[in-house]
């Protein structure tokens, strides 16, 4: 039923409650797992030493987060494929349902109530609207991040 998962992933997040239902899902159905964190950052718009230094930490979180994730689930014998990817996280994750042909994504929710969850939005909520394709959302609080 599932033969590639997408797993998106927070570039300096230490928790994502999603990965264990992600693991889950790819030992129940045989899948492939894809790991992706989206790198949005300035630097492409904007130039100066300080704007690539965050850049640069950015992208460094980001590929940490990947490669910790991606061993997580290769030790638990799932196939799994990992990646950065440059942009806007909701497009960035987008993309990667059409570029790896994926069945099922599985993505954290935070929990954010009132003004903090009209102004900061929701990538997980936007998606859940547009994906072509089924989406697992797993609770998150928002102390975990």
């Amino acid at each position: 039923m599932y033969d590639d998962i997408l797993l998106p992933v927070a570039p300096g997040s230490a928790a994502n409650d999603a990965v264990p239902h992600a693991r889950s899902l790819a030992e129940q159905y045989d899948a492939t797992v894809h790991v992706v964190s989206a790198v949005d950052t300035p630097e492409y718009a904007l130039s100066g030493a300080q704007v690539a230094s965050l850049a640069s930490r950015v992208e460094d979180g980001a590929e940490r987060r990947v490669e910790t994730v991606t061993s997580d689930l290769e030790s638990s014998g799932v196939d799994v494929v990992g990646s950065v990817l440059h942009g806007e996280p909701l497009r960035v994750i987008e993309d990667a349902i059409d570029d790896a042909g994926v069945d099922l994504v599985v993505i954290p929710a935070h929990t954010r109530t009132g003004l903090q969850r009209v102004l900061l939005g929701s990538v997980t909520e936007n998606l859940v609207r547009i994906s072509p394709v089924p989406v697992v959302t797993v609770p998150m609080v928002d102390g975990e991040e």
